[in-house]
């Protein structure tokens, strides 16, 4: 026989008897039982091996929510208000005692940009679009666009000097892998947390991504991809639709769930002996799962999108009462239900599109009040739905968008531009610190002054909680920056 040795090493004697002793079907068993971690080779002290599903350190949390606004969400029309916008409006920057603002080497050093200075700096103020006030006992400022959040406001940690270095949408990549578009394919938050932890649930996908998908512009499937860890940790896109919830998935009416049956196991076995001939095929391996993943869910996820069997009153907290945020709020619930059934990462997009919807180049009042009542309520019904339930000490929720916005003015009808040199993102449960403000952007909101974070800062906080530490995530022959690890934010831990 011609044995293809596992790479690290060598079959055990053992191992090697019983594959001789059952013929062409042990070899079959053993090479499955071996990629699942049972028939260990053996290996020299130290070699490297996959995570094996246990966390690094004892966790604070189990699941994450990460809520992402497709189009750059302007972080001074929501959870960072400067005065001074309104104070020295329509004056330049040049015009305020706050022109050093233009000096900072980072406005040139932290972009990477498609066609050098393609995008011009807005020099004249445009004031606030909004009004704002404090909410919750630390009196934190946010604008009147979410007064919904601001009920919850004392259990959310904002940190409000986030940056990046891609100042068009290819940064809705970069926020979820850490790495420029230019780079090329790396893996994501959530195929991280997949690859580490593994499965709480074998009936439900662990990684699942719900709404409009990132623009082939910005990243496309990358945005919840797995690059080299292999497909079996990317994310699954569900609809909402408990009648065809995952595209293909469900037989046609005219084969019977036995037959069906049957066939998955009938590709199951065509795969297994191919997957003996290639045992170190990532492809093939996916595939497998994939299928007996898929036949699972036919019956587990439906029932997850299910939302009549919730009580009325839980309905109308998400908002799906109301034409305006039924959707995100559907989505909302979904991820609630989801992780209470134990799925990992739930990534819930909103405002899909080319670049996305909340690209505010004119109009921002308008964009931005329209945007902003379609997820309010539901955010915040997510908070008080998951505290209520027990769920939010075990569940972490992230709030994130590519970049902010531009303190000047674009154009002729009140826009702003895009914006990576500081902006917000908020994070809540899992073991944090509630009602925090962490870092600071300066008196225009410009840059990021204060306790300064790159966006790989909130992947090592999210892994943190989970009990993971980035760097004994590491692949051989993947070589990773230090950037790429981050730092956990221990400012906002509990």
């Amino acid at each position: 026989m011609n044995w293809k040795l596992p790479p690290c090493g060598r079959l055990d004697r053992r191992n090697f008897l019983v594959d001789c002793g059952m013929g062409f079907a042990g070899l079959v068993i053993g090479a499955m039982l071996h990629k699942d971690g049972i028939a260990k080779a053996s290996t020299t002290e130290g070699a490297w091996r996959p995570p094996d599903g246990k966390p690094h350190h004892p966790p604070k949390a189990k699941s994450v929510i990460w809520l992402f606004m497709q189009g750059g969400t302007s972080h001074l029309e929501s959870f960072d208000p400067k005065p001074e916008l309104n104070k020295y409006a329509g004056k330049t920057i040049g015009e305020t005692p706050h022109r050093s603002v233009l000096e900072n080497p980072l406005t040139a050093k932290n972009v990477r940009e498609f066609v050098p200075e393609a995008r011009k700096l807005m020099l004249n103020i445009l004031p606030l679009q909004v009004g704002y006030r404090k909410y919750g006992q630390l009196g934190i400022e946010m604008t009147d666009w979410w007064p919904h959040l601001g009920t919850v406001v004392d259990d959310l940690a904002f940190i409000r000097s986030v940056w990046t270095t891609d100042n068009d949408h290819g940064a809705q990549y970069q926020f979820h892998s850490g790495r420029h578009i230019f780079d090329g394919s790396f893996p994501t938050i959530g195929a991280w947390v997949h690859y580490g932890l593994g499965s709480l649930n074998e009936n439900l996908p662990q990684f699942v991504v719900l709404g409009e998908q990132v623009g082939s512009c910005c990243g496309g499937a990358m945005a919840s991809g797995a690059s080299y860890l292999g497909p079996a940790h990317a994310g699954v896109e569900l609809s909402l639709d408990p009648e065809n919830p995952l595209p293909f998935a469900a037989p046609s009416g005219e084969v019977y769930r036995e037959e069906q049956r049957k066939q998955f196991e009938f590709i199951g076995k065509l795969d297994k002996l191919a997957a003996v001939r290639y045992p170190d095929d990532p492809a093939m391996e996916a595939r497998i799962k994939s299928y007996e993943l898929a036949f699972r869910m036919q019956t587990a996820i439906p029932e997850v999108f299910r939302f009549q069997e919730e009580k009325e009153h839980v309905r109308k907290l998400y908002g799906l009462d109301h034409d305006v945020t039924r959707t995100f709020g559907e989505r909302c619930l979904a991820a609630r239900r989801l992780v209470e059934r134990g799925v990992r990462f739930v990534q819930v997009y909103h405002g899909g599109g080319n670049g996305g919807e909340w690209d505010a180049h004119a109009e921002l009042q308008k964009n931005h009040s329209k945007l902003s009542a379609q997820v309010d309520q539901p955010i915040a019904g997510l908070i008080m739905d998951l505290k209520q339930r027990g769920l939010l000490d075990e569940t972490i929720v992230v709030w994130g968008t590519e970049f902010g916005r531009t303190p000047g003015v674009e154009g002729a009808k009140g826009g702003r531009d895009h914006h990576p040199f500081g902006f917000s993102v908020w994070m809540a449960g899992g073991g944090l610190k509630r009602g925090v403000i962490h870092g600071a952007t300066d008196e225009l909101g410009f840059h990021a002054v204060e306790d300064r974070h790159y966006v790989t800062d909130i992947h090592a906080t999210v892994l943190h909680q989970l009990g993971l530490d980035p760097r004994r995530l590491d692949v051989p022959g993947q070589q990773r920056l230090e950037i790429d690890y981050g730092q956990p934010i221990k400012e906002i831990m509990a």
